[in-house]
């Protein structure tokens, strides 16, 4: 995103599809790069026994997007601010790692490399929380689940 964007306040119109833009993108990518390997390489590993069905994630993920999108919204509709900068530029960071952790995991075939994308992830995600609560109290509420 320019200069420009990041330090005026957002028209409603823009702000929606700025926020929804890196959200959906990393579910495509992500989307890309898992599917081809459901049948094959993630079928035949040992899970865990409260593993849920492949059908749950797809709702369940929707859902989660759909909050992710929501809080950095909120954000983009903020008063600008170095705070607000901040946080868009560690929500964009974890929305990559986002996207990393399907390559890592189902494209790699490498579980220990998801899990160190995932430990990365969290640690963004938590930044992502406490910048966002210092703008927006509801768009970090919505990076809760």
């Amino acid at each position: 995103m320019s200069d420009a964007v990041l330090t005026r306040p957002l028209p409603r119109p823009l702000a929606a599809l700025l926020a929804l833009a890196p959200v959906v993108l990393a579910a495509a990518l992500g989307n890309a790069a898992t599917m081809p390997n459901l049948a094959g390489w993630y079928a035949n590993l040992v899970k865990p026994a409260l593993n849920p069905p492949n059908w749950v994630f797809g709702p369940v993920w929707t859902a989660l997007y759909l909050l992710i999108a929501c809080a950095f919204y909120r954000i983009l509709r903020s008063k600008p601010s170095t705070a607000r900068r901040r946080a868009i530029s560690i929500f964009l960071f974890q929305m990559a790692l986002n996207c990393a952790w399907s390559f890592a995991f189902f494209a790699a075939h490498s579980p220990m490399l998801g899990v160190m994308v995932i430990v990365a992830m969290e640690a963004a995600i938590v930044a992502a929380i406490v910048l966002f609560r210092r703008i927006d109290k509801t768009a970090a509420r919505l990076l809760w689940p």
